[in-house]
């Protein structure tokens, strides 16, 4: 059984970021699928660095360990190409590997767990942070620049959350001046209807009393 770990929200960040990485963690054995897959687009020349980090269950102790058999194989094929395997590599336990996209479309990145020479162990945690970008920015020799790289995407996440606060206080401030304006313009109308209400008032006074006042001179 091969399960598809959704990447939606890595394939949103690495479509606006040149160069970035994710990381998470899924399981292997046990009650998770012997091998998981997950989907990503690349583009001709693009370089993918995976950098991995698998554990084994222990039922003795019900810990994770790294035993010394423990090992994964990774597969890439291009789904475009009618699943054209293009990398199938055993690796240690713990690692990185570099990939270079020879054309452009989706490429399926496939793990499963080994131990003890090709048999597959009972449950495995792997951590697994994944960049993609040109060849340039990207050494999988240097892993410090996979490390800049996350910390560049924890900052860039950071900030894009002080600006949904300030979008948040925004959207605050703004209800308030129209609450206070539709306060202040319904005082203003009310103040209007009053004075005109009280110049009406006035100028009934002003009539009738000048009305008086000619009859009493007897003009009317």
């Amino acid at each position: 059984m091969v399960a598809k770990i959704p990447t939606t929200i890595l394939a949103l960040v690495l479509a606006v970021f040149a160069q970035l990485t994710t990381a998470f963690h899924f399981y292997l054995g046990g009650d998770a699928p012997a091998q998981q897959c997950f989907y990503m687009d690349l583009h001709e020349d693009t370089v993918l660095v995976s950098k991995h980090n698998a554990l084994e269950f222990d039922e003795t102790t019900k810990t994770y360990t790294r035993p010394s058999t423990l090992a994964l194989q990774v597969t890439i094929e291009e789904t475009f190409d009618n699943d054209h395997r293009v990398r199938n590599q055993r690796m240690e336990s713990q690692g990185d590997f570099t990939f270079t996209a020879a054309d452009s479309g989706e490429h399926r990145i496939c793990y499963r767990a080994l131990s003890g020479g090709w048999f597959h162990p009972s449950k495995v945690k792997v951590y697994l942070d994944v960049a993609q970008g040109s060849g340039s920015h990207i050494d999988s020799s240097n892993s410090k620049k996979l490390n800049t790289l996350a910390d560049r995407v924890r900052d860039i996440n950071n900030k894009m959350g002080l600006i949904k606060v300030e979008q948040h206080l925004m959207r605050e401030r703004e209800a308030q001046f129209r609450n206070q304006s539709e306060s202040t313009n319904a005082s203003a109308v009310k103040w209007s209807i009053i004075q005109l209400a009280v110049l009406g008032l006035t100028c009934v006074w002003q009539l009738h009393h000048l009305r008086g006042f000619f009859m009493k001179q007897k003009l009317v």
